[in-house]
């Protein structure tokens, strides 16, 4: 697999189905163009499977099938993020089955560009799901940049009137 990406710098984006993601690969779309360097879509999916897969033809075929339906997701979200996949860049799509933090850092080399999205968690799910972004930080060769999920926007009606309301008297709309 690692000889089908391309040399040099890459720009190594994780991708996956939440909104944070999303915003991690427009990002990354765009540094890709403004620094011409190639980018690498990586899905990697939690599914359970034996440590030596070839030794169960079951388990190979799921295997299989999990990594098919990796590059799927990638494509999907190339779809709501930019019409597809952009025709101005070298993309690879990388679809894997493990641990998501094992990968990306196994992928992303000294010199690599490694992106991340990162969505506000409960407290229960930053228990029972491993942080991707922190163990990519605590174990990436690559400079790692990590993309903020936004807020969501305050209702627009009442947000400017808040905005008067705080830093003077409120005067009546004409």
């Amino acid at each position: 697999m690692d000889r089908d990406l391309p040399g040099g710098a890459r720009l190594i984006v994780g991708v996956d189905e939440t909104p944070a993601s999303r915003w991690a690969l427009a990002w990354a779309i765009g540094a890709a163009r403004l620094h011409r360097m190639p980018l690498v879509a990586v899905h990697v999916s939690r599914a359970p499977v034996h440590p030596f897969p070839e030794a169960l033809p079951v388990q190979n075929a799921l295997r299989t099938g999990e990594e098919a339906r990796c590059n799927d997701i990638i494509a999907g979200v190339f779809e709501d993020v930019a019409g597809g996949m952009p025709d101005d860049l070298t993309t690879v799509v990388v679809g894997k089955v493990g641990d998501p933090g094992y990968h990306l850092v196994d992928l992303a080399r000294e010199g690599d560009l490694l992106v991340l999205g990162r969505s506000r968690r409960g407290v229960l799910s930053r228990l029972l799901l491993p942080s991707t972004s922190m163990y990519c930080a605590r174990h990436a060769k690559a400079t790692l940049v990590i993309v903020q999920q936004p807020s969501p926007p305050e209702d627009p009606e009442h947000s400017g009137e808040r905005a008067r309301r705080f830093w003077g008297r409120r005067h009546p709309q004409p």
